[in-house]
């Protein structure tokens, strides 16, 4: 939710002219119907039209037919629902005059996103990607095994400070502290279906995109970037 917009053509479901990678991959672009900026499909959310006419988050863009796409944040959302530009965006969108979001739509965004991260965090568990415990992070960041490391929003101070250090050892200097996750120690506990959860390391590096990215895009709808920023791109150095 950050770059700005450009004239790219649009095709069908918000795809835009395909941006060029370093590998020279064609990469398909959406236009935002809000913002009419354009950017991947990880960093927007679909948006799709049910067969009542009512309109539901799509994050994981798997359901038929069209969709629009949107790539602003909560607010800037719930604004433009009240001023009545969101429906005419979803009108354009879904060529329908009929096409209807529900007054708790930003909410119901929200928790779409919350979820997808909790889901992928559940699976990422369940195929060994993860090391959950104060004593085993910290050995596993010693040892620079650690691609993501991340810090329930209620940790305390010197835990993360601790972990943190063992971070920069591990790693070098080249990710210095870890992701401050956009929640508390009960939705990472949900996830992973334990007790007092309050930090994760991720020791696989595919694994740890697939989760950094669910999380940036939910941080950034409910506005955590800032505060996200700076532990992102120290986690990205390692890559």
């Amino acid at each position: 939710m950050r770059n700005p917009p450009n004239d790219t053509l649009e095709l069908s479901d918000g795809v835009s002219a395909a941006a060029e990678t370093e590998n020279n991959k064609h990469v398909p672009e959406r236009t935002c119907i809000l913002s009419r900026r354009t950017a991947s499909r990880e960093e927007l959310i679909r948006l799709a039209l049910g067969p009542d006419n009512i309109v539901a988050p799509d994050v994981r863009a798997r359901a038929p037919g069209r969709g629009a796409w949107i790539g602003v944040d909560r607010p800037t959302l719930d604004a433009a629902q009240a001023k009545g530009k969101l429906k005419a965006a979803l009108a354009r969108a879904f060529k329908t005059g009929d096409a209807n979001a529900p007054d708790d739509l930003g909410k119901r965004i929200e928790a779409a996103l919350r979820q997808a991260v909790i889901d992928r965090l559940g699976l990422e568990a369940r195929a060994g990607n993860l090391v959950i415990g104060g004593e085993k992070i910290e050995t596993a960041l010693r040892r620079g095994e650690v691609r993501l490391l991340l810090h329930a929003d209620d940790a305390g101070a010197d835990g993360n400070a601790k972990l943190d250090q063992a971070l920069r050892v591990g790693s070098e200097g080249q990710m210095r502290h870890g992701l401050v996750f956009p929640a508390g120690r009960a939705i990472l506990s949900l996830a992973l279906g334990r007790q007092n959860v309050v930090h994760v390391a991720i020791v696989d590096r595919a694994a740890a995109a697939r989760v950094q990215g669910l999380i940036a895009r939910w941080a950034a709808f409910i506005g955590r970037d800032a505060a996200l920023g700076a532990a992102s791109a120290d986690s990205g150095a390692s890559a």
